[in-house]
């Protein structure tokens, strides 16, 4: 998951959709309250699509 680590510091764990996810990244085009995902294929990707989630950080060392 890339993020904005200004917003999501790396290393932190995301929780939404039923699934936990690690910021790994930082995108170019990631700023502010976005994360883009990638899904295993560029296929997969693209049919995910963009989505709107509310998502929860856990606090680090918790």
């Amino acid at each position: 998951m890339a993020v904005d680590p200004t917003v999501i510091p790396l290393g932190s764990e995301v929780y939404f959709d039923g699934e936990i996810y690690i910021a790994e990244d930082i995108g170019g085009a990631i700023k502010g309250n976005i994360i883009d995902l990638f899904y295993g294929t560029e296929q997969k990707s693209i049919d995910y699509g963009v989505q709107y989630h509310t998502v929860y950080v856990k606090e680090q060392g918790k």
